[in-house]
């Protein structure tokens, strides 16, 4: 279980997080519990490691450091840097850190084998990426097509307890009975009408899928009437 993977009630949790508009990181303790770590502006630099005394401590994962790596505040945002602290080395959406580098949002970290999602939400939504569906003037219209293709992408969350990702489009066209390319047509559309078009690739899935659920678009009490 990664911080992409999340039941219902994380989504919502994370979607109060972002709607704080500080930047936040998502990853899980030793027994899975999802954990949001906020980093606020003018914030010390976060220290990231083993030892119970760092800002950030990972004291389950042996393969991480007493002293890892460093979160810096640079401006709104902040950067990583390694620094040669660390044994096993840090990683920045899957490649070794060799410098210091400044996140952006949805960037993947990982320490040892404990990953974490870097969240840099905007303060003020803007309506090109992170307006959710019910602040829209008039809401957002779907199609019969695009609303079975929403229903099936959120499919996994019926069960609001349980550990789930958004569907596949082989999923989705198995359970629609569409060609994958079809999928891919309808989602392309979702992704900028639910502002999520401008976000990298491997989060538009879960973002849409957050939003369609904590705008009402997409009830899970519809998911479990239709599963």
């Amino acid at each position: 279980m990664g911080p992409h993977t999340a039941s219902a009630s994380e989504l919502k949790e994370r979607l109060n997080a972002e709607r704080r508009g500080i930047p936040f990181l998502i990853l899980r303790d030793a027994q899975g519990v999802q954990v949001l770590v906020e980093l606020p502006a003018g914030r010390a630099p976060v220290t990231v490691g083993r030892s119970p005394e760092c800002d950030l401590p990972l004291e389950w994962d042996e393969e991480v450091s007493r002293v890892h790596a460093e979160l810096e505040p640079v401006g709104p945002g902040w950067t990583l840097s390694d620094g040669g602290l660390s044994r096993n080395g840090s990683y920045l959406n899957g490649e070794r850190l060799r410098d210091r580098r400044r996140l952006r949002d949805g960037d993947t970290l990982r320490f040892g084998t404990t990953t974490l999602v870097y969240r840099e939400p905007q303060p003020q939504p803007r309506q090109s990426t992170t307006v959710l569906a019910r602040d829209l003037p008039g809401g957002i219209e779907l199609s019969p097509a695009q609303r079975a293709v929403l229903r099936a992408l959120c499919r996994p969350f019926a069960d609001g307890e349980n550990w789930a990702r958004p569907a596949t489009n082989r999923e989705i066209a198995a359970e629609l009975v569409l060609s994958v390319d079809a999928v891919k047509g309808h989602l392309r559309v979702l992704f900028t009408k639910f502002g999520v078009d401008s976000l990298a690739q491997n989060e538009k899935r879960l973002r849409l899928a957050e939003r369609a659920l904590n705008s009402a678009a997409v009830s899970v009490a519809e998911l479990r009437e239709t599963s």
